[in-house]
């Protein structure tokens, strides 16, 4: 699986979000995060439109979270400003309909999704900012084979 650098800092500034004080300014979530401001500003209007985050203008204006941060898992924040988790080819893995020998592999990506979502819709924010991660989350990366890219 690959995570855009879009996907990336969408849910570390939303991690910030969750451990800091609101309201937060886009700059400091910025810095804190080394995003670059103009591409956070774009994903922060993203993440508004879903109803992830709240906003308000001025001097005592920022950012904060729209529901609380247990609430909030990573696949709310990459589906906010990415779309469905799993794409092949622009298409539901569902969709898809091939034909021969390649048939079972609509099977394949559909059960890929299933694990993406497994392991993204287990993980709140809250357990982000806090450190406390799921044992689904644990158990796989106990695992020394999943330090390994291959």
């Amino acid at each position: 699986m690959r995570l855009s650098a879009k996907a990336d800092y969408a849910c570390r500034a939303m991690a910030e979000l969750a451990a800091g004080t609101p309201p937060t300014k886009a700059e400091r979530l910025a810095t804190a995060q080394d995003i670059p401001l103009k591409f956070l500003e774009n994903i922060l209007l993203d993440l508004k439109h879903a109803g992830l985050v709240e906003s308000q203008r001025g001097g005592d204006g920022g950012y904060w979270l729209a529901r609380d941060a247990a609430e909030i898992t990573l696949a709310d924040v990459i589906r906010a400003v990415e779309g469905p988790l799993a794409y092949v080819r622009g298409q539901r893995p569902e969709s898809l309909d091939y034909g021969g020998v390649a048939e079972p592999l609509r099977d394949v990506w559909v059960a890929l999704r299933a694990n993406v979502r497994s392991v993204l819709e287990s993980v709140t924010l809250n357990q982000i900012a806090t450190g406390e991660l799921p044992e689904l989350i644990r158990t796989l990366t106990a695992d020394s084979e999943a330090w390994h890219s291959h």
